[in-house]
């Protein structure tokens, strides 16, 4: 008789920094023979990737309509927080909570083995103890921001790994504004009383602070891997940008792209201009239009275009950024240092240059840094940085010598984070186990 499949809900919160790990995480278990209903919101699904065929009924879909507000709270189809500025996020927040009701109603008619939650759904913890389903919080921050922050910890003093907090300036003030205490607080509430948590990470790469945490939090903190991308993701693309990167040569062109929810300054994106312009470089610079541009307003200095035209590409609509990281082109990434954007770049041995903005990024740029696998852009004590300072750093990544043992390190972490089978083979397999039988066995090497 066939084994019943395990059967988990993910709850992730409405940003695509945190809908599509959760959505990494759905396949691979999937492949795993789990099966998995992942719960958002009808436009949110929509914009997902597609799921595999051979994956389709293990990977259920869950759409529960999001509560509609006052159109000058929340604008109509406003689902994600890559939909509305950031002082709207209140209100998606507001709306997202009567989520519970929905996903409370899925669990007493599903009861599932286990739901696998983001910060936001703090109401899980009164569904898991209502229907008796246990709940594992995900982190989509690293396990060095979790440690670094403190979050869940039930000591008073945090243990952290010394390396990372030579310069807490960065993060010290963290939670400060009203939104990230109530998110620390959320965050703090659902570890308590989960009986796990997950982290996407591995003992290879941030093994110190998988166990660090561990202590911390006296909870299992479970590595799944950092769910890297299925390779040969660049077959068939017939773009005119991928036209001009086949014909440059290999790993010698910088990718600049820092998503679409960074809200950068006008000065900051002039700075990035000039910095690219004398880098010298060639580069691709995914960059839509800001939020403070004027629909007429060219938003990059006057003539920068031309300057750089025999070299460089500025694409101001959405690109397709995976498959635009794994051409062979590419040789350097410059962005903000999120998490899921350091692992894309390490896995398809990409040089990084960092110009972190918020939250955890100084931490997990900090934490590169010390690595020996990227370089962060310097900046001045209120936080500004120069276009000087832009292409020094480029250049030392990208061409000088200085930048060669970094360039060396990357290789050898790319083995690492695109490695199919120690993640899927044997991170994701591990946490199946758990999964099937609670039982989490700290490593202690």
């Amino acid at each position: 008789m066939a084994e019943k499949a395990i059967h988990v809900v993910m709850v992730p919160w409405s940003a695509f920094g945190h809908l599509i790990p959760f959505f990494k995480l759905s396949i691979a278990l999937a492949k795993a023979g789990v099966r998995v209903s992942y719960v958002s919101t009808p436009r949110n699904i929509e914009r997902l990737p597609k799921v595999p065929p051979a994956l389709t009924d293990l990977v259920d879909f869950v759409s529960l309509p999001l509560l509609k507000l006052d159109e000058d709270l929340l604008p109509e189809n406003a689902e994600a927080t890559v939909d509305i500025p950031p002082e709207k996020n209140q209100y998606l927040m507001l709306a997202y909570d009567h989520l519970q009701h929905g996903v409370k109603q899925f669990v007493a008619d599903q009861l599932p083995d286990w739901i696998i939650c983001d910060f936001s759904t703090h109401w899980i913890v009164d569904i898991s103890q209502e229907f008796q389903v246990q709940y594992i919080f995900f982190s989509v921050f690293p396990s060095l921001a979790l440690t670094s922050f403190g979050a869940g910890s039930k000591r008073k003093t945090p243990i952290s790994p010394e390396s990372i907090r030579k310069k807490p300036s960065d993060w010290e003030n963290y939670p400060s504004s009203a939104s990230e205490v109530r998110d620390f607080e959320r965050i703090t509430t659902l570890i308590s009383a989960s009986q796990a948590i997950i982290c996407r990470g591995c003992y290879e790469i941030d093994g110190e602070y998988l166990r660090a945490y561990q202590k911390q939090s006296e909870k299992p903190v479970i590595p799944i891997g950092m769910l890297p991308v299925e390779r040969g993701i660049v077959d068939g693309c017939k773009d005119k940008i991928f036209e001009w990167l086949d014909k440059q040569a290999s790993k010698s062109v910088l990718f600049v792209g820092f998503g679409s929810e960074a809200r950068l300054r006008k000065d900051q994106v002039l700075e990035i201009a000039y910095g690219l312009q004398e880098s010298e470089l060639p580069f691709l610079w995914a960059l839509r239009k800001p939020s403070w541009a004027s629909d007429d307003e060219d938003f990059l200095p006057a003539d920068f275009i031309e300057r750089t035209s025999n070299r460089g590409v500025v694409c101001k609509t959405w690109v397709p950024q995976q498959k635009i990281l794994a051409h062979p082109s590419i040789g350097a990434s410059s962005f903000h240092s999120g998490w899921s954007s350091v692992i894309e770049a390490l896995q398809f041995g990409h040089v990084q240059i960092l110009l972190p903005l918020q939250v955890d990024q100084p931490i997990n740029a900090r934490f590169m840094v010390e690595k020996g696998l990227a370089i962060e852009v310097n900046k001045n004590e209120d936080g500004s940085f120069t276009g000087k300072d832009i292409a020094r750093s480029l250049r030392q990544a990208m061409v000088s010598e200085e930048g060669k043992k970094i360039r060396s390190n990357v290789e050898e972490a790319a083995a690492i984070v695109g490695n199919m089978e120690l993640h899927q083979g044997h991170y994701i397999a591990e946490f199946v186990q758990f999964l099937k039988s609670g039982i989490w066995k700290q490593k202690s090497s």
